[in-house]
């Protein structure tokens, strides 16, 4: 729960002329899969800079541990770095997170930017820094999968301080999972696997009284479940406010139990309000979500409006 104490950072919002650095703390890629995204961030007046090690590979990881988090210490103490976006997801974030610098990031508080895996990054400046982040799309930019309008959800996240609202889409798969009700509480969460992965470890965020976000990729519904089930078991969603349902991208082929009946299931008698069919997570037409600031979850409106990241 969050208290004075704990106040929420919101770092500034990203301008025209602003550099940006472009990491890679989880899986590998290449300049071929980030040149697209470098393309549409110089079009939005940014100064993307890939790091020294963004194109470093070491087996499945974009690099050693050593040279992923040096180059994250690096973004976070250059004063003239003034957002951090990471290329991809992958596996690898969790394996660095300890030794970030958090004095660095709190002395001078930077967007970040990612999903997937990048949700222990975002877990871990949250415990470390309070620091408030963007859940989107990495510089590994695909138009097939991200098209215009996820650009601009991006865009409009990082660079201007409005409310995020997105709606729930009949066309998403998860779009019959609903308790009905209205909750309001701090956006928490992000990919489920790597929230379930966070039990017992320092970076699993108190969720009471916030509204999570739960989004996954390739998961059969019985791993759905089991995660889901791991994070009652530990008491990990006790005092929640309400449940964002993102995509749950490729989830259920070939089950006959389908991703809509498992978390139904498992969230159905949580007694908060649950709200299904968000573009936000792996599929097609992913959209932007703060992460860390107030949030409103209205089943009726079938919406969840977020406060801005950045200020």
């Amino acid at each position: 729960m969050i208290n004075e104490d704990t106040a929420v950072v919101r770092p500034p919002v990203l301008r025209p002329g602003d550099t940006v650095l472009l990491v890679s703390p989880s899986g590998p890629t290449s300049p071929e899969r980030v040149a697209r995204g470098m393309e549409l961030l110089i079009g939005w007046g940014l100064r993307p800079v890939p790091a020294p090690h963004a194109y470093a590979r070491h087996g499945y990881l974009a690099g050693t541990d050593d040279l992923r988090a040096a180059d994250l210490n690096a973004a976070f103490a250059d004063p003239r770095v003034r957002g951090v976006i990471c290329t991809r997801g992958g596996y690898g974030a969790q394996r660095i997170v300890d030794a970030i610098d958090m004095a660095a990031v709190r002395r001078d508080p930077k967007v970040v930017a990612g999903f997937s895996d990048i949700t222990a990054l975002q877990f871990a400046l949250w415990r470390g820094a309070r620091l408030a982040g963007v859940h989107g799309p990495g510089a590994a930019w695909r138009d097939e999968r991200t098209p215009l309008r996820s650009a601009e959800s991006l865009h409009a996240a990082l660079m201007t301080t409005e409310p995020v609202s997105i709606s729930a889409l009949p066309s998403e798969d998860t779009f019959g999972v609903r308790v009905p009700g209205r909750a309001t509480g701090t956006l928490l969460g992000g990919n489920l696997c790597l929230i379930a992965a966070s039990i017992g470890t320092p970076d699993l965020p108190d969720l009471t009284g916030a509204v999570l976000l739960i989004e996954d990729v390739q998961e059969p519904p019985y791993k759905v479940d089991r995660m889901l089930t791991q994070l009652r078991r530990a008491g990990a969603l006790d005092g929640l406010a309400g449940v964002a349902v993102g995509q749950f991208t490729d989830c259920g082929d070939g089950w006959d139990t389908t991703i809509v009946d498992v978390l139904t299931e498992c969230l159905g008698d949580l007694g908060v309000p649950v709200l299904g069919g968000l573009p936000i997570g792996h599929g097609h037409g992913q959209l932007t979500v703060p992460f860390g600031t107030q949030a409103t979850l209205d089943t009726n409106t079938r919406t969840l409006t977020v406060a801005p990241a950045v200020q």
